[in-house]
């Protein structure tokens, strides 16, 4: 599938993809995508299947979401790229580096989809396959930032995207632009077995409030990896492009910047 994409920056800029999270849509890295465009870098910024403008046809596996990005970068000219992803985003790009040798050149994983329990996964699964629907825009705010992984997440930014991204229903309720069925197959998935680590220079970007089970997976990194891997804490927690914007950016340009 043809993945929609929102592009910045000069066309024969050297490529960067953004990979957004579940739940969310690639206007997430906005403010990322600007910063990488003012350095001269093409910026592609996903809406991953069942998400977003994107179709929203089955199947949701992370196979099929690994094809669809390889297919959409294909399209648009991008056969090597630096790579970004956020939350489950992070275990896609993760997984292209593995399975396609060449396409990522350096890969970023703003804390990355990997390890979760089956308890973890199973309570993200049971909360998201929920008919979640609000009257008022208020309401799908209040209920974004009441999420456990909302530690100081400005309410200006959470009613931007909210304004963004809600649709009205023919019930004229209100919803966010996803796939619940996705988001029930990504929780799943995040409950596998990681991918394999990729032999390239990486930047494995943490928040301070990262939970326990992420520690095994900076280990394999670092013992994986060893000196091509670059490691940054932010502060706050797992939504790091809204809750820690400036040091994330920060992190992401100086990195996709550097050589070697």
């Amino acid at each position: 599938m043809l993945l929609s994409v929102r592009e910045s920056g000069p066309p024969d800029g050297a490529a960067v993809v953004c990979i957004h999270g579940l739940a969310q849509h690639g206007g997430v890295y906005a403010d990322l995508a600007a910063a990488l465009a003012q350095t001269g870098r093409r910026v592609l910024s996903v809406d991953l299947r069942g998400h977003g403008a994107s179709g929203y046809e089955p199947p949701w596996n992370a196979e099929t979401h690994v094809a669809d990005l390889l297919e959409t970068a294909s399209a648009h000219g991008v056969e090597s790229a630096a790579w970004i992803g956020h939350s489950f985003g992070g275990r896609l790009a993760a997984m292209v580096a593995a399975l396609a040798e060449g396409r990522v050149e350096r890969l970023t994983l703003l804390d990355p989809g990997f390890g979760l329990s089956p308890q973890q996964a199973l309570a993200g699964a049971e909360r998201d396959r929920q008919d979640w629907s609000f009257a008022t825009a208020e309401g799908a705010v209040n209920a974004l930032l009441s999420s456990e992984a909302a530690v100081a997440t400005p309410r200006q930014v959470v009613a931007d995207y909210v304004a963004e991204d809600l649709v009205r229903g023919a019930d004229g309720r209100l919803r966010f632009r996803y796939s619940p069925g996705a988001l029930v197959v990504a929780w799943s998935e995040m409950a596998l077995p990681p991918p394999p680590v990729a032999p390239v220079p990486t930047l494995l970007l943490r928040p301070a409030a990262s939970a326990p089970h992420t520690v095994a997976e900076d280990l394999r990194y670092r013992n994986a990896l060893g000196s091509l891997l670059k490691t940054v804490v932010v502060p706050n927690g797992h939504n790091v492009l809204w809750e820690t914007p400036e040091q994330t950016i920060a992190a992401v340009v100086d990195f996709v910047a550097s050589e070697g």
